[in-house]
């Protein structure tokens, strides 16, 4: 980091760095519900490019909370791993027919699940 670097990225950087692991889901999920709403707005400005792009960047942010799952821990894991492929799944189809609709869903489930991260990371 630039000692020169604007400060909400310092501020930023060292806050992923103190965070604990929920608070990091919890960030992952704040990011990819701001990326959903972008997508979601886009779709309906027929800012098909922009959307996809906002789009691409929630669905990494998805890819990487299936990534670090932990299975061995059990049901809640197999049951988060089943709900973040549903909402890969679904963002494909909003992609596919630009359905702002399946988006906000996602979006919206998404917002609950980080209420539930939340309250566990005394966020």
């Amino acid at each position: 980091m630039s000692a020169y670097a604007p400060a909400p990225n310092a501020y930023r950087e060292s806050a992923v760095l103190t965070a604990t692991p929920e608070q990091l889901v919890v960030m992952l999920y704040d990011g990819a519900n701001r990326f959903l709403v972008q997508s979601a707005a886009a779709m309906r400005h027929a800012q098909t490019g922009l959307a996809g792009e906002k789009l691409r960047r929630a669905e990494a942010i998805i890819d990487e909370l299936l990534a670090t799952l932990d299975m061995s821990v059990g049901d809640v894991a197999e049951r988060l791993q089943a709900l973040y492929l549903f909402f890969k799944e679904h963002l494909m189809a909003a992609r596919l027919k630009q359905d702002p609709a399946k988006v906000d869903e996602v979006a919206r489930l998404m917002r609950e699940l980080r209420s539930s991260w939340a309250a566990v990371a005394g966020a």
